[in-house]
């Protein structure tokens, strides 16, 4: 058996997020993750019914940190909603208090410290609207989100359950105690990328399980025959990827159960992201993230980068780039690079045409300057094209955008001067 542990827990730091739109000049967050999830499917001794584990992972950085006799405490409540698949039923919800104590300052501000929990449904195969909802008992300011998931029937001759990645694993009087890893962001780790599942079997036999992991083209980069005998109704099975070593990306692990005669009797998929360590999360390719330095690099690092000798000089040279950048170099954290990265997906979001957001001229000054204290639209008017105003009050500055085509192309017509504005390729 294996016992999850539900405590504070180092992970590493993608599936929530609060959106606000600080309307400052200055370097604030655009975008941030809160909270992350991950939806499990598990068989049950419940006829007809399937066990949904539901996790829920905070971030220390996320929660809000108050002096008490008990030193730094934060407490929160979480709640989660299954609907049926157009919410128009409720089936069942939980809410319940979480209450974490760090042992210091430091440790609130830590990216790889969070506190995990997790709740158990009892639910009928079918496609579901789950809702989760985190809320900071301090300042009272909800963050939710909502998601499609399919809840799988579990019974059959041979049935494999959800994957799950495992951040750490302990054997304590033995039995095995996981910490999951509840944000699917997999980085370089000598000892592979460890997993667990069940596969449940109406009677003893042997099987053939393959692990493969292939990108999002479907492009295979891993691939493993391994034989198991399986045990007439559950068996536990932990494995490592052993190959670890992917570039950026989006990956899926797929695991298929075999006969002799190679024929698939069950098969599970799990997604999970490739990163390398103090990359902000939402930078998926390297080349593109260095194109992206152009509104803050000079002509000098813009060649170097392009002149490297291979991806791994490539990558160094970036990295050197943005550690010269770290307002506090002393910590693991490097603001800065984190806000760039969140200005771009920001700008992406909301600025793109056709043309990436960023290559646009609201995502430059967005990027550069940050969003306004004031936008005055005008998209209506009679007299003129569309335009907006936008307004940064520190610097005394406006810039007008006006879309000359009418798709949207909003395009910077306010003179631009200085090198803290260069031309966009």
């Amino acid at each position: 058996m294996y016992r999850i542990i539900l405590c504070s827990v180092v992970l590493f730091c993608g599936l929530v997020f609060a959106q606000k739109e600080k309307t400052n000049g200055e370097i604030s967050s655009i975008q941030r993750a809160r909270y992350y999830q991950d939806f499990l499917n598990f068989a049950s001794d419940q006829k007809g019914q399937t066990r949904l584990d539901v996790f829920v992972s905070v971030p220390y950085k996320e929660m809000q940190f108050v002096v008490s006799n008990e030193g730094l405490v934060s407490n929160y409540s979480i709640s989660v909603s299954i609907f049926d698949e157009n919410k128009d039923k409720l089936i069942s919800e939980k809410t319940w208090n979480e209450k974490v104590n760090a042992p210091g300052f430091d440790n609130t501000l830590s990216r790889n410290n969070s506190n995990i929990s997790l709740r158990s449904f009892y639910v009928a195969p079918g496609k579901y609207t789950v809702r989760t909802e985190v809320e900071d008992r301090e300042t009272k300011n909800p963050i939710s989100s909502e998601s499609q998931f399919t809840v799988r029937d579990m019974n059959g001759e041979i049935i494999c359950s959800d994957i799950m990645l495992i951040s750490s694993m302990s054997n304590v009087g033995g039995t095995n105690r996981i910490v999951p890893n509840i944000t699917r962001n997999v980085y370089s780790q000598k000892k592979g990328i460890p997993l667990f599942f069940e596969v449940y079997s109406k009677k003893d036999t042997t099987v053939s399980i393959v692990y493969k992991v292939a990108d999002e083209s479907n492009k295979i980069f891993y691939i493993e025959n391994t034989t198991k005998k399986l045990d007439s109704g559950k068996t536990q099975i932990f494995y490592s990827i052993k190959d670890s070593s992917f570039s950026l990306g989006k990956y899926l692990i797929q695991v298929e159960v075999m006969d002799k005669d190679k024929k698939v009797l069950a098969s599970t998929v799990k997604m999970f992201f490739s990163r390398w360590s103090g990359v902000p999360e939402n930078i998926k390719d390297l080349d593109k993230a260095i194109a992206q330095l152009v509104y803050i690099a000079t002509d000098k690092e813009m060649k170097a980068f392009k002149d490297a000798a291979n991806k791994d000089e490539k990558l160094k040279l970036y990295l050197e780039f943005w550690k010269k950048k770290d307002p506090v170099p002393s910590t693991e954290e490097n603001e800065v690079f984190d806000e760039y990265y969140r200005r771009i997906n920001y700008a992406n979001e909301h600025f793109t045409t056709y043309m990436e957001g960023w290559r646009s001229d609201r995502g430059m000054v967005s990027i550069i300057m940050g969003l306004p204290n004031n936008i005055d639209r005008h998209p209506f008017e009679y007299d003129s094209k569309p335009y907006e105003i936008w307004e940064y009050y520190n610097i005394n500055r406006q810039f007008v955008f006006m879309d000359e085509t009418g798709f949207g192309d909003y395009r910077l017509i306010t003179p631009m001067t200085g090198d803290d504005f260069r031309y966009r390729k």
